[in-house]
């Protein structure tokens, strides 16, 4: 009997189930034995796991959030002999993690150490080493369904309507929702804004239109001004919460131009939505090969999505830089080429 773990790590991302779903079942036709860890690296410190089976896992694939749970709090730093010694008490022959920026950062120190396979996930679709993750198709769609929707009470009140979404140094999903919905004004991280020209698009638009919709990333700025940070969680890996930037955005706009505004802010809709079919084709994919990676003993190797394709890579691809929006990316070209302002 072969044993494989099961950990999901960071923030849930629609499509999690789908890769737990995936490779639980490949793996136990197999004859493996899969162990599911609790809550991220907390289940390791504190040796939560649950025996998967058929029977627990069938159809996990269709729900939002992580059969197993998930942390965004407590990461590895200064206590790596602790996590080795209570990862070996696991008794496994190898470690599937599906995780974002920081759950790689966090295993990245034991990759010499710890047979690993990682799968990248994000619903900001920042990580390198891979075109896509999923869970951004789904974040994206409900950030375009609420613009569309917006629109309507937008335009019965002859208001400006921003939308705020999640997006820290990365403006991906304000991008591809604000893409998808044919927003008015996409505003993202990677490029300040210019408060002049901005206000001068908004007034040009004010006889023309009955209501604007404004998607903006929460790590958006003005130029020659910082990012709004709503609150720190002291303890976390990423301590500075960012937001603020759509309520501030709206009282700004009314008092330069009149135009009544109000802002929606989406928060966690984002991650909390059951995952888009488009999701769900990629999740099994990768599901099915990770395990096939276990099955092989291929470890310290990544399942990615390049060139339309699922393929794997050295898990080192994945643990690099944030991969940011270009300014020169195809998808700015197009909202530009339709008068959109970004």
């Amino acid at each position: 009997m072969k044993r494989v773990a099961l950990l999901t790590g960071g923030g849930d991302a629609p499509g999690l189930n789908g890769i737990l779903e995936a490779t639980s079942i490949a793996l136990l036709r197999e004859n493996f034995e899969v162990v599911g860890i609790q809550d991220g690296f907390e289940g390791v410190f504190q040796n939560r796991t649950i025996n998967i089976t058929r029977e627990n896992i069938r159809g996990v694939h269709g729900l939002a959030g992580t059969f197993l749970g998930t942390s965004n709090k407590v990461g590895t730093e200064g206590r790596e002999a602790e996590f080795l010694e209570k990862f070996a008490k696991l008794k496994v022959d190898g470690l599937i993690a599906a995780g974002g920026d920081g759950t790689f950062a966090g295993l990245s120190t034991f990759k010499d150490k710890i047979p690993l396979i990682g799968v990248p996930k994000t619903i900001d679709n920042d990580l390198s080493g891979t075109e896509i993750t999923f869970g951004y198709d789904t974040a994206c769609s409900v950030v375009a369904e609420s613009v569309d929707a917006l629109r309507a009470t937008a335009d019965a009140h002859r208001r400006v309507i921003i939308v705020e979404t999640m997006g820290r140094t990365a403006g991906w999903i304000a991008l591809g929702g604000g893409m998808a919905s044919y927003a008015d004004v996409i505003l993202l991280p990677e490029t300040p804004f210019d408060k002049k020209a901005l206000i001068e698009y908004i007034k040009s638009k004010q006889s023309s239109q009955r209501g604007l919709m404004i998607v903006v990333a929460e790590g958006a700025h003005a130029e020659n001004e910082e990012v709004l940070v709503a609150h720190r969680v002291e303890g976390s890996p990423q301590a500075e919460r960012y937001g603020g930037i759509a309520e501030r955005l709206a009282r700004w706009i009314e008092s330069e131009c009149g135009w009544e505004a109000r802002h929606v802010v989406l928060g966690h809709l984002q991650r909390s939505r059951t995952p888009t079919t488009t999701d769900r084709f990629l999740t099994l994919g990768m599901g099915v090969a990770a395990a096939k990676l276990a099955m092989a003993k291929q470890w310290h190797r990544a399942v990615v999505y390049r060139d339309g394709l699922i393929q794997t890579a050295p898990i080192e691809d994945v643990m690099g830089p944030a991969r940011l929006v270009d300014p020169n990316h195809r998808w700015v070209k197009s909202v530009k080429t339709l008068g959109i302002f970004i």
